[in-house]
């Protein structure tokens, strides 16, 4: 599961090393009145946009984020950490240095990355990261962790390592731009290692989800619910500074089970929003 592949559709590990120990700075906002969304559309509303602490973007559209910037507001620029986009600027040199893989069966558009190439750990830290930077973003949100843990799984001799290869990627990152903010989703055999260098991790598809065989929204189990609230804790008793973050998918004509979804995340203390598959508006929570 990772999180929607709003694609943009215009368009080794360790290299440097340990993140030297450094904590992530206290999250503003980390309480009850943070709130948080994500749009991956070209033309995000900004006076719904200003109205969140945090907000993560598609970074590669071409518009200002100044007025998508409330007041202490923090916003974090997309970035795929476990597969690359074939409209992606960097995706034809990646290709060509052997850091791609198969295609995502779900996004094909998009190619698994050896998380262990270091062609893969140089664009992310001397390109990609810094080109999101320099448009103004506060920071990245990471995607696609999870493939790291799946490509191990499903070929333990192939792909031994991509799991720490993706945590000593982040450990660059870190490294690298220690001031910024990070946000990861899922990723939750990397997690437990990674949780002091993160600020915020998120929970997708927490609740509900979309179901890409029957092409229909559904709720999970309350087992699938703790699975992942389980480690979504522990990860937060490791880092008490961590921002920890829901997102839920469901129709958004139906307002009362969306509100059902806020209000079910919001008792557990995690910071919801609910959207589309899509992401590609935003969408406010109902009331009344």
């Amino acid at each position: 599961m990772t999180i929607g592949r709003r694609r943009f559709m215009a368009a080794g590990a360790g290299v440097m090393g340990a993140a030297l120990g450094l904590r992530p700075r206290t999250v503003s906002g980390a309480g009850d009145t943070l709130r948080w969304a994500v749009d991956y559309g070209a033309a995000t509303d900004p006076v719904l946009a200003r109205s969140y602490s945090l907000l993560v973007l598609e970074p590669h559209h071409a518009r200002p984020i100044t007025p998508l910037r409330g007041a202490g507001s923090r916003l974090l620029g997309y970035v795929s950490f476990g597969e690359v986009e074939r409209n992606r600027p960097y995706f034809a040199a990646l290709d060509r240095a052997g850091a791609l893989g198969k295609p995502n069966p779900n996004w094909p558009d998009a190619r698994f990355v050896d998380l262990r190439h270091p062609a893969w750990t140089k664009a992310v830290v001397t390109t990609i990261v810094p080109a999101i930077l320099s448009l103004g973003y506060d920071g990245i949100f990471i995607d696609t962790m999870d493939n790291a843990e799946a490509m191990e799984r499903q070929n333990p001799t192939d792909n031994k390592g991509m799991v720490a290869a993706g945590t000593a990627l982040i450990a660059a990152v870190r490294a690298a731009f220690p001031a910024i903010r990070i946000m990861m989703n899922r990723g939750y055999a990397a997690l437990p290692t990674v949780a002091d260098r993160i600020d915020y991790v998120l929970g997708e598809a927490m609740a509900s989800r979309w179901n890409f065989a029957s092409k229909q929204y559904e709720l999970l189990s309350d087992s699938d619910w703790q699975w992942q609230a389980d480690r979504l804790r522990a990860a937060q008793a490791a880092n008490p500074t961590l921002g920890v973050m829901t997102l839920d998918y469901w129709k958004p004509d139906d307002r009362a089970q969306v509100a059902a979804l806020y209000a079910r995340e919001r008792a557990a203390g995690f910071h919801p929003y609910v959207a589309t598959l899509a992401l590609d508006r935003l969408w406010p929570e109902p009331h009344g």
